[in-house]
């Protein structure tokens, strides 16, 4: 069976077409990447290509965080078609991370999570993360204290007040993601929380909260009333 090429699309159909006549937020995840693509195989148009990408990575979330070797191992991505997608996925992740930049304020528990939750959502490792804020509750240094299961004897309130000294920060807000999707806290998680506010009243830095992130939903311990 011959292959179709894009040409052999009708103009309408085509995604270069269809972004311009439609915009770029109608266009399917296979006709976007198509556009970055460019060109198929002999074997297979760009559109099929592209399907295939994302079938090999099963969808997105992974594709994101596919290296240049992972994606060239596949038949019919190159060097340059790689470089070209990671360029894009890199380019979005700082249009996302844009906010960040200018001194964002934490006022709730969802601006915290609204802060995270992109990065931290799709991590497939528990990370413990600290947002150090000024007396105007504003950003002024995000910090990965440790990755790994959450643990009373791992996460040392040394190090997680010694980045608030260094930074001369008012108070501070904890993270921690959970893999499995379900923000519900644990006993450690409860108990690493108490630990860090007794330590904060000690040295006049107020722990603000700590925020458990899972899938597009977060359980925050001060409104859980452990803090």
């Amino acid at each position: 069976m011959e292959k179709m090429l894009i040409k052999d699309f009708p103009a309408e159909d085509r995604p270069r077409e269809r972004l311009i006549r439609t915009g770029a937020e109608s266009l399917s995840n296979q006709e976007l990447l198509a556009i970055l693509l460019r060109t198929g195989t002999k074997e297979e148009s760009v559109l099929e290509l592209a399907n295939r990408l994302i079938r090999h990575f099963e969808g997105l979330r992974f594709l994101k965080d596919a290296s240049l070797e992972e994606m060239t191992a596949i038949k019919g991505i190159g060097t340059a078609k790689a470089v070209q997608i990671l360029a894009a996925i890199e380019l979005g992740r700082r249009i996302a991370n844009l906010q960040r930049d200018a001194r964002c304020v934490i006022r709730t528990p969802q601006d915290g999570a609204n802060y995270v939750m992109n990065d931290m959502r799709f991590l497939s490792q528990e990370h413990f993360v600290c947002l150090y804020l000024n007396i105007k509750n504003q950003v002024i240094h995000r910090q990965t204290i440790f990755i790994g299961s959450l643990n009373a004897s791992i996460v040392h309130p040394r190090e997680v007040f010694k980045e608030a000294l260094r930074r001369s920060a008012a108070s501070i807000i904890c993270f921690h993601n959970h893999p499995s999707g379900d923000p519900s806290p644990s006993k450690e998680d409860i108990e690493v929380t108490k630990r860090l506010a007794e330590c904060g009243k000690i040295m006049g830095i107020e722990i603000l909260d700590h925020l458990i992130i899972g899938e597009k939903k977060f359980v925050s311990l001060r409104q859980k009333g452990y803090l």
